[in-house]
């Protein structure tokens, strides 16, 4: 080794005594005073990622809200797994639209599908689908409530109208009460013996008499309030009064100039003496037409009521061929049907205006003018007492009105096609409508609800009503060319009435519960009695 060549020098092991945190410490705290103060003393290093900030993370606040929510998830898995959930894919599939969830999504079973509504259910509740329930039906009842019923102001006479109805109804719903006390007082087996008898007639009833009643079809029926005369209106525009049982041409109407919705008798309408002169002349004499002797009758007193699809209304009297009133204010719109209040002062009349209208006949003044439907009103009928009246309409839906008051009192809700028909009870607490959906239905005022469904044809109703003295069965009439009777409260099948060659418009039950009629666009009209031994 040369002396030239540079020797390494070891270098001594240094050891350093004291911590190194508290060094450290004192030089963070230097450098902060230096930068206080506005002075720089970094000494040429980088101070890299050294944390400066007094603030601090508090981990174990942080750890317990992930554990908190951990155990929820826990908790809400265990729930999910004691829920009960339907295996039956369609209710699967209803509770979930119920929800307001998608039905379906992309690739997904019915196995999927139900784990879904599983999870769904374990995050809102078990009785979330009830809670949607009841929202649900909170949110239309209010909506209902906002749509409200439309009043139109009625002029000063509506006042004095309604507290007459209310003095005629009251006395006749405390009569009715009292007759059906009486009648709970029988024996049961009394009650039911009559109500069976009753039945049995109605299903041995087959065609007494069938008339050609007119050269167009025959739209509407009725019986006189003494079950002696039927009165048809028809599409030529006539209305035409018959005897019965006999079916002799009694009146020709002639006012209308196009076709005829409907025809009615007043209440208290009876055949007068020169009808049964007539009748009794026909009956002795070969010839049948002989002129009418009306000498000894010159009453005017309004008899009937007609209806025609230009909106004209038109009262009767059993002398002259020519209307002795008319009631204006209809027109253009088509006028489907006119009813007689029981008391014979008041005339209803449903107008495709959506409203119906009460006129006060001793005034020949509309003292009421209400809307309420959302299509045109069709069908109308009063309570037995006279305070309540039942409409339908072409929008699926009818109403009962408390004519006293003006507010209505029940919604009738269930039917899918317009009510075309409706009638009441003479218990006064239950009604029946007639629909385009080929169902009758039967309501209770008291409930508030449907009681039964009957799907009674195959083609759409015309026309219902009730027997007269008792309700013991119903009558419907239909577009499928018959008509039908139904026991009550059973509503089994008693009689199909077949006959008619086309559809069936109209159908009634006379008072005396002898005899049913039926008109048919075949512009005939048949009498029906029961055939017993």
């Amino acid at each position: 080794m040369s002396d030239d060549e540079d020797i390494p020098v070891k270098k001594s092991k240094q050891i350093h005594y004291g911590s190194l945190e508290e060094q450290e410490k004192a030089r963070l705290a230097a450098l902060a005073a230096a930068a206080k103060e506005g002075v720089e003393e970094t000494g040429g290093q980088d101070l890299g990622d050294i944390q400066i900030s007094s603030e601090y993370m508090e981990l174990e606040e942080e750890m317990s809200r992930d554990k908190k929510a951990l155990l929820e998830e826990f908790e809400r898995r265990r729930k999910a797994r004691q829920l009960n959930v339907s295996t039956d894919d369609d209710e699967v599939r209803r509770s979930l639209r119920q929800l307001g969830e998608p039905v379906c999504l992309f690739g997904e079973g019915p196995a999927e599908r139900r784990v879904r509504l599983r999870d769904l259910l374990s995050y809102l509740g078990e009785d979330a689908i009830h809670k949607k329930l009841e929202e649900e039906e909170a949110r239309i009842e209010r909506d209902r409530g906002r749509e409200g019923t439309w009043y139109h102001e009625g002029p000063p006479e509506l006042r004095d109208a309604r507290l007459w109805i209310a003095r005629y109804s009251l006395p006749r719903a405390k009569r009715r009460l009292n007759k059906a006390r009486e009648e709970l007082k029988l024996a049961g087996s009394v009650r039911a013996a009559a109500k069976q008898e009753s039945q049995r007639r109605a299903s041995a009833i087959s065609t007494y008499c069938s008339q050609v009643g007119d050269s167009r079809p025959i739209s509407f029926c009725r019986f006189s309030g003494d079950s002696k005369m039927l009165i048809t209106s028809s599409w030529s525009g006539l209305s035409k009064i018959w005897s019965v049982p006999e079916c002799t041409p009694l009146q020709v109407l002639k006012g209308h100039t196009c076709n005829v919705s409907a025809a009615t008798f007043h209440p208290a309408a009876t055949i007068p003496d020169h009808f049964l002169e007539k009748i009794n002349a026909v009956k002795d004499s070969e010839e049948g037409q002989l002129a009418m002797d009306t000498s000894g009758d010159s009453t005017s007193v309004c008899s009937m009521a007609s209806c025609a699809y230009d909106g004209t209304v038109h009262l009767w009297n059993f002398v002259s061929e020519a209307p002795i009133a008319s009631l204006p204010g209809h027109s253009p719109s088509r006028v489907a049907r006119a009813e007689f209040h029981p008391s014979g002062r008041f005339l209803a009349t449903t107008v495709f205006d959506h409203s119906w209208r009460l006129w006060d006949l001793e005034t020949a003044k509309e003292v009421l003018h209400q809307e309420g439907h959302a299509k045109p009103v069709y069908s109308v009928a009063f309570q037995g007492d006279g305070s309540l009246a039942a409409t339908g309409g072409m929008d699926a839906f009818g109403r009962v009105w408390d004519i006293r008051t003006g507010r209505c009192v029940m919604f009738l809700e269930g039917h899918l096609g317009p009510v075309q028909g409706i009638d009441w009870a003479p218990a006064g607490h239950q009604l029946a409508t007639a629909a385009a959906d080929n169902q009758a239905k039967i309501w209770d005022l008291r409930r508030r609800a449907p009681l039964y469904s009957i799907p009674s044809h195959t083609h759409l109703l015309s026309d219902i009503r009730y027997q007269r003295s008792h309700g013991h069965f119903l009558l419907t009439a239909s577009y499928d060319k018959s008509a039908k009777l139904w026991s009550n409260p059973a509503w089994h099948p008693l009689r199909t009435l077949s006959g008619h060659d086309n559809k069936v418009m109209s159908a009634d039950i006379s008072a005396d519960n002898k005899y049913i009629v039926t008109c048919s666009y075949d512009r005939t009209f048949k009498l029906w009695a029961p055939e017993l031994s």
